[in-house]
């Protein structure tokens, strides 16, 4: 007996659902933005996170190679888990509640970086593994949490099979060409204009917010 696929892909809850005609303009164009967000915060994060470790661990190519394994390691879970949770009822509050992680879990980076950079400095001579070890404990969770963001995404934007590459391709688009402004805002001016801890402070607060609005009643009651 053979079975016909759908056209469309139903939505899996009211939030997240809607079809394509009945859902407002502003909720796909704010997708591709929380995207592109959170792509501005993990380069923004990374970037800084070499200078914050600089003092304790140099900035030989060693503390760079551990803080980009780390990074993309964890972004690589993130990538997982998050198409996982996308299965279960996505919805604009579930994509919110990955932004506020993401924002919270990187405070520590601001109130105790300093002490377990120090920390580790002293406790592992070799600072190939200390400048790891410190990386790993200091942005592996909240770029976790980052990384899940765009696959989590993706699920929200796709109303039917035909155009769900096309979806994909825009929206890992967005998220990169964020990646790339974080890059360039960061290194070119920010990091001239205000203190480490603000601009990080700054991006945890943006985040944030972004991710409140996303949870806020009204805005998933009219994505709908």
């Amino acid at each position: 007996m053979s079975v016909s696929l759908p056209h469309t892909m139903e939505p899996l809850d009211s939030s997240s659902g809607g079809t394509p005609a009945s859902r407002p303009r502003w909720r796909n164009a704010a997708l591709y933005l929380t995207a592109a967000w959170s792509g501005f915060f993990v380069m923004g994060v990374e970037l800084l996170g070499g200078r914050l470790m600089a003092p304790y661990f140099g900035s030989s190519i060693f503390v760079w190679g551990a803080i980009i394994a780390v990074f993309m390691t964890a972004l690589a879970i993130g990538y997982l888990i998050g198409g996982q949770l996308s299965l279960r009822s996505p919805s604009l509050r579930g994509l919110g509640l990955l932004l506020i992680a993401e924002a919270v879990l990187a405070l520590p980076i601001v109130f105790f970086g300093d002490a377990v950079f120090d920390a580790l400095s002293y406790a592992i001579e070799d600072p190939r593994y200390g400048s790891l070890l410190a990386a790993l404990l200091m942005f592996g969770a909240p770029t976790l949490f980052s990384g899940m963001v765009s696959p989590y995404a993706v699920r929200l934007l796709i109303d039917s099979i035909e155009k769900s590459g096309q979806s994909a391709g825009r929206l890992y688009f967005a998220s990169t060409l964020g990646s790339a402004g974080g890059t360039i805002l960061t290194t070119f001016y920010l990091v001239l204009l205000f203190e480490i801890d603000t601009i990080i402070l700054s991006l945890i607060a943006i985040s944030f917010a972004i991710g409140a609005c996303l949870c806020l009643p009204g805005v998933r009651r009219h994505a709908a």
